[in-house]
């Protein structure tokens, strides 16, 4: 998610991402440490997953006999 918001609803803050509601907590502070929390998570998440170079890949061909 590239962009994350937080507005105030009444005595609470709602954490936005995309345009979509998706956290609710009592304290900016809160929210702002969550996203921050979420955001390395996720960058963490993709480094972990990102395609690494394979080592060659063995051959699969069989040996076959030679018949007299």
């Amino acid at each position: 998610m590239k962009s994350y918001s937080i507005i105030k609803v009444g005595n609470d803050y709602v954490v936005q991402a995309n345009d979509k509601c998706i956290l609710k907590v009592g304290s900016r502070r809160r929210a702002a440490q969550l996203i921050s929390d979420a955001t390395g998570l996720l960058n963490a998440l993709a480094v972990v997953e990102s395609p690494k170079i394979a080592p060659e890949a063995p051959s699969l061909a069989r040996e076959v006999p030679e018949l007299p």
